[in-house]
């Protein structure tokens, strides 16, 4: 087969992942340059129904998550269909999956059965709730762990409804954190010859990404609540009106805060005991409040951005994501990027890393399913 170039340009990753959390993982291993196999079901990844929107009758869910692999459909429950996805785990680098915790070991696809005939694999596994008995048998929705880690409580008005994240937040965290586990064991194996089993979970991975917000419980005991846009300990830090729509404003530091005030036309707030310092700012947010409102009514979200960011304060308009695209563009970010060529082309979200020496690449259109089937099997006919 022929091989990606980039950093991780000669590695075999067998992709044993479907939904989100795992498929996201693979594909930025695809991106880095890794030979990226995604192994389907005789009816494909779920997300190839998942619809609308669509792009050419094809789920835009699938198509985000699957660029630079190949497809091969394979039925475990057929012996010879079997024995080619354990000749893949035998072959491979890395193999990623997140079946429910031991719902491979009867296909001979489970850590100990696949590092026995391949001990340098490096095996990866996502859940919902680790593998211990009391969160294996849990489903790994991410939508379940926001609710239960306590994300949802966070989220929405103080006299409101919990509401859950825009996006499947924690999918896509426990990608990421499935990625630099995999890299890190790679780095190991470089050293040793010897691969691992590395665990991540989404519960795990969500009580790690509320960073200040879990940190306020464990570290002081303090069970923080939903504040609607606000911020616990910063202020300002939410949108405020103007005159046709809201702005972010962000104040991270008094020096921040000063220019602020001077920008709006009120300087004298810097001065004023009640906002001199951050933590006065946050106590008395609703005396700040008014007072920032009734300057910031006086002109358009915009003018007031373009004045605010060039006085060194952080703001910013609250965009529809097609504003969000045309915003990265406009400040040469690049962000869409086309996978393949004709017919199959398909727009992407460029990946958000960059390499001065080693550039990710965009050699494939998330494939057909099956796709590559016959090309994969004459593959792993070939000696080793």
């Amino acid at each position: 087969m022929s091989a990606h170039t980039g950093p991780l340009a000669g590695l075999v990753v067998a992709d044993f992942s479907r939904i989100l959390a795992g498929p996201y993982a693979t594909m930025l291993l695809a991106d880095l340059g890794a030979e990226v196999i995604k192994v389907e079901g005789p009816a494909g990844d779920d997300t190839r129904t998942w619809v609308p929107p669509v792009r050419d009758g094809i789920s835009t869910y699938y198509l985000g998550v699957n660029r630079n692999k190949r497809s091969i459909a394979l039925d475990f429950k057929d012996a010879d269909d079997l024995a080619v996805a354990q000749e893949l785990a035998a072959r491979a680098d890395i193999m990623i999956e997140n079946f429910r915790p031991g719902g491979l070991v009867r296909y001979g696809l489970d850590y100990d059965t696949v590092s026995a005939a391949n001990p340098g694999v490096v095996y990866a596994s996502i859940s919902g709730f680790g593998s211990q008995e009391q969160g294996a048998a849990l489903p790994g929705y991410d939508l379940i762990v926001q609710a239960i880690s306590g994300l949802m409580s966070l989220t929405g008005s103080p006299d409101g409804p919990a509401y859950r994240s825009g996006i499947s937040v924690f999918d896509v965290m426990a990608g990421l954190h499935a990625t630099i586990g995999v890299l890190a064991a790679l780095q190991v194996r470089r050293e040793s010859g010897l691969g691992q089993h590395v665990e991540v979970n989404l519960m795990s991975s969500a009580l790690s990404g509320m960073v200040n917000q879990s940190s306020a419980y464990v570290a002081g005991g303090v069970v923080p609540m939903r504040m609607g846009n606000g911020h616990p300990s910063l202020y300002p830090y939410e949108p405020l009106p103007c005159a046709d729509r809201d702005l972010i404003l962000t104040s991270g530091n008094s020096a921040q805060f000063r220019r602020l005030v001077e920008v709006l036309g009120v300087p004298e707030l810097a001065d004023d005991p009640r906002f001199a310092r951050n933590e006065d700012r946050t106590a008395n947010r609703d005396q700040l409040r008014p007072l920032l409102v009734e300057r910031l009514r006086t002109r358009t979200a915009m003018e007031w951005f373009a004045d605010i960011t060039a006085a060194g304060v952080p703001c910013g308009p609250i965009n529809t994501i097609d504003d969000g695209v045309a915003f990265a563009e406009s400040v040469g970010l690049d962000p869409v990027v086309v996978v393949g060529e004709g017919a199959d082309a398909v727009p992407s979200v460029r990946n958000p890393i960059t390499f001065s020496e080693t550039p990710v690449s965009y050699d494939r259109p998330p494939p057909r399913l099956d796709q590559h089937g016959e090309e994969i099997r004459a593959w792993l006919k070939e000696p080793r």
